[in-house]
């Protein structure tokens, strides 16, 4: 008698979807091939992970706050479905901007065409253009800098010294920005994680906004210790910590590198290869050999591999680094991550 065949992935992926909402049921009847069908299977991959115990590192590059990727994950963090985050200066306070500023930022759908005179007449204005959307420098930037402004003076005269992201948690935490907030507070991904008191990671800070912002107070002698925020060696340090004292093999006879700890990568640079680090460290500089590697990973990304770019870098060669296994479940997507990952999420979610 002929072997029954298995069923198709499509079939698969429907029965999966069938206990969802109507966002992943249509993806599991539309995504069937290329970087549909990789989207499908990371989604599936990183579900399966967290239900297996493991936990997800999320590092975030690009101007994703702004695009309001707190739409979905804020939600993924008050779920339990991020455990830390790894974010760049400019992901970490432009969430905090679109908070404050929303109603008064400006979309320019054609910003294709603009010339260099239309380009200087937003200057005039004011307004700093990420592609699409110009963020109002007074109403956003502005504000947050007279917030952040006086939990570093606070902190700078009692000796304290806090990472970026501690000081951005204080000023949420302190409800003083309430009166400002123009969007719905549960589409802030960075309340979410200040309300978790999420570990997270904000290497190359000094190259945000506010780090252009903190060292010219430091000029000026407003904060009196440039000290007081903390450094990415130190963040470094921190992450070392974290990642010893969380990673756990799921599978204790395998001790071929399956970790308790995935790694969802949205985009490349420092965001991205400054968390991913962490784990050859311990191994190779530290001799922490029983460290579990990386337990799942998955980049989204459109750079291209052969220009030799750490954003376009395929997951395999990061077995090469130590830092992924054989084993590990890896994907990339290669498509825009602010039409993907909110389908991932959503697949995550159940939406």
């Amino acid at each position: 008698m002929k072997a029954k065949a298995p069923p198709k992935p499509e079939a698969q992926n429907e029965a999966l979807a069938r206990r969802k909402g109507p966002i992943s049921r249509f993806v599991a009847h539309h995504y069937r091939h290329f970087n549909a069908a990789s989207l499908m299977d990371a989604a599936k991959a990183y579900e399966a992970h967290l239900q297996q115990g493991g936990k997800m590192l999320m590092s975030i590059a690009g101007a994703m706050s702004t695009a309001e990727l707190g739409l979905t994950l804020a939600e993924m963090i008050r779920r339990d479905k991020v455990h830390a985050i790894c974010c760049t200066g400019a992901n970490l306070e432009e969430d905090v901007f679109n908070l404050v500023a929303h109603d008064s930022y400006e979309r320019v759908p054609h910003y294709r065409t603009l010339g260099a005179r239309d380009e200087k007449a937003l200057l005039n204005r004011h307004m700093n253009r990420v592609t699409d959307t110009c963020i109002p420098e007074m109403e956003a930037m502005r504000r947050i800098e007279a917030a952040v402004l006086e939990e570093w003076v606070k902190a700078a005269r009692a000796g304290e010294r806090c990472f970026p992201h501690e000081f951005m948690f204080r000023v949420l935490r302190s409800g003083r920005l309430k009166k400002h907030y123009q969007i719905d507070p549960k589409h802030s991904w960075m309340i979410a994680a200040s309300e978790k008191n999420l570990p997270m990671w904000v290497p190359g800070w000094e190259d945000s906004t506010l780090g252009n912002m903190y060292s010219a107070h430091c000029i000026a002698g407003d904060v009196k210790n440039v000290h007081t925020v903390r450094t990415g060696i130190e963040y470094m340090m921190t992450l070392a910590k974290w990642y010893t004292r969380t990673a756990r093999p799921l599978h204790p006879r395998r001790r071929n590198g399956v970790g308790s700890i995935g790694f969802f990568q949205i985009g490349g640079g420092i965001a991205g290869d400054f968390p991913i680090c962490v784990v050859p460290m311990l191994h190779q500089d530290l001799q922490r050999t029983g460290v579990p590697l990386w337990g799942y990973f998955c980049q989204i990304s459109e750079a291209t591999t052969s220009y030799g770019s750490y954003s376009g870098a395929v997951p395999n060669e990061k077995i090469t680094w130590g830092k992924l296994s054989e084993n590990t479940p890896r994907f990339i997507i290669e498509s825009d991550a602010t039409i993907v990952a909110p389908l991932v999420f959503a697949w995550v979610l159940g939406l």
